[in-house]
């Protein structure tokens, strides 16, 4: 049979079928973006680059463009609907921040329940020992959630730890990032499941097929100690954040000791996330303890993710700015946020609030350190204060509004932690923990950015800025 015919017919449609090929995969680029992207900006880009980018556009969107992850969410409404029965009513906060709690109950659907913040610890010197300490005393249960896990002296430590903790009978529970754990190789969480210690990889999987997208993370840094007390914070586990250790790269962290009813609300986010990652359900009294400690202010747990709970932390932040009326007291690793955030603190500055915003002077990611350089300029010139910590590099996510309400966890005030990653923040109203806070951020600062030296750039490097800012959403 001669196959020469329908072969050089073939070859000579190949320039229609390509083009009927491009046609259809940007077509369909075309119409989920219509549908499914919120923000006008980002679905003109994708539209953009599926058509003007053949093939490559849209793989590219596959790829990063599409949220596949679909989690349930629950729902706190007084009470459990997993049936832990909590027992409490909410706590009603009077004063002018009564607004503000209302207003995040809203968002989130959360009671405020009692929270007492009975350690903060300002670096990793501090808080790995407490750490260690908790694990090597749980007598029923520990689960741990953290983005990065490393396998250095530090880390060692504690999957040394954990593994006594399981031989001793305590049901352990270790949920790792699948991408800040180690994408290709995650030693720690091999060198747990040797050990029969019952670990997870979130969002993890080798083949393209399985991975519901490539740039979402997990971002919580969660250690609970018998579903009674929380460590949360921003703290990862690496050596790195041992200063005495003098490492090469010193990073500054704080974290924070959680008792009372409001722990709960943290295991409820950490049974979300390992239900979905393993499909086990968390459930009894060794996770979901009676009796509490009894909390000290009202607080309330705010997960949010690119799932169910977007734009949960967007609203809740642009609550807490709006209703400041003295002073706004900021700390992050990494300041990029969209123009909402951008806006509501230059309004804030303009009716008079004190607005303190205090970033690393240098950044240990260098391309997020050149987009931020882009992105200051309005908010000096509407007359926020900017000041730039001194070295070691500080990692730490503090905010506090007129002197009450407090912000503390994971996330940083960029657009990866508002939209891409799952992060755990919990807000407090306790006076004598804001100004406490209010004092670590102030101890923070170093030397003040200006708007002369803003403008004092070389051309080229606000181009390369200009640039870098370009990949806020990825950064």
């Amino acid at each position: 049979m001669d196959f020469a015919a329908p072969l050089d017919s073939l070859v000579a449609q190949g320039p229609l079928l390509l083009t009927a090929l491009h046609l259809a995969t940007a077509g369909t680029v075309t119409v989920h973006a219509l549908m499914r992207k919120r923000e006008v900006s980002s679905a003109i880009g994708w539209i953009g680059l599926a058509w003007l980018s053949p093939f490559f556009g849209p793989l590219l969107y596959f790829g990063f463009g599409i949220n596949r992850v679909k989690r349930r969410a629950r729902r706190l409404r007084g009470a459990d609907e997993a049936g832990h029965g909590r027992g409490q009513k909410a706590i009603v906060v009077a004063g002018p921040t009564g607004s503000l709690e209302r207003a995040v109950g809203r968002i989130t659907r959360a009671p405020t329940e009692p929270g007492t913040v009975a350690a903060v610890l300002e670096c990793g010197d501090e808080a790995y020992p407490r750490m260690l300490a908790a694990i090597e005393a749980a007598t029923t249960s520990v689960a741990l959630s953290t983005f990065i896990f490393r396998t250095d002296a530090l880390g060692e430590s504690f999957i040394a730890a954990l593994v006594r903790a399981h031989r001793r009978g305590v049901a352990v529970r270790v949920l790792i990032d699948g991408f800040g754990g180690g994408f290709l190789f995650s030693r720690a969480y091999h060198a747990l499941r040797r050990e029969g210690v019952p670990a997870a990889r979130y969002l993890h999987s080798l083949l393209p097929w399985k991975m519901p997208l490539l740039d979402l993370r997990l971002h919580k840094k969660i250690l609970l100690i018998d579903g009674r007390m929380v460590f949360l914070g921003g703290l990862n586990i690496g050596g790195e954040n041992v200063l005495a250790s003098r490492p090469q790269e010193p990073v500054r962290d704080v974290h924070f000791i959680i008792e009372g009813p409001v722990v709960r609300q943290v295991m409820d986010s950490f049974q979300e996330d390992w239900a979905f990652s393993t499909g086990e359900t968390l459930e009894g009294p060794a996770w979901f303890p009676s009796g509490h400690a009894v909390g000290t202010a009202p607080a309330r747990v705010i997960s949010s993710g690119p799932d169910q709970s977007v734009d949960q932390l967007m609203l809740v932040l642009l609550s807490a700015i709006n209703g400041a009326s003295s002073s706004l007291r900021i700390a992050t690793p990494y300041f990029l946020p969209d123009e909402q955030i951008i806006t509501a603190l230059q309004l804030a500055a303009l009716r008079g609030v004190e607005v303190d915003i205090v970033i690393p002077a240098r950044n240990n990611h260098r391309l997020m350190g050149w987009a931020m350089q882009a992105h200051l300029r309005p908010l000096l010139k509407a007359g926020c204060r900017i000041w730039r910590s001194p070295a070691p590099f500080d990692h730490s996510k503090l905010a506090t509004v007129d002197g009450v309400w407090c912000l503390i966890g994971s996330a940083n005030w960029d657009a990866r932690s508002l939209r891409l990653n799952f992060e755990i923040t919990m807000e407090l109203y306790a006076a004598d923990l804001a100004n406490r806070i209010a004092r670590l951020i102030d101890g923070k600062r170093g030397e003040p950015l200006t708007l002369e030296q803003i403008d004092a750039r070389w051309p080229i490097v606000k181009i390369r800025d200009a640039a870098a800012r370009l990949l806020m959403p990825y950064l």
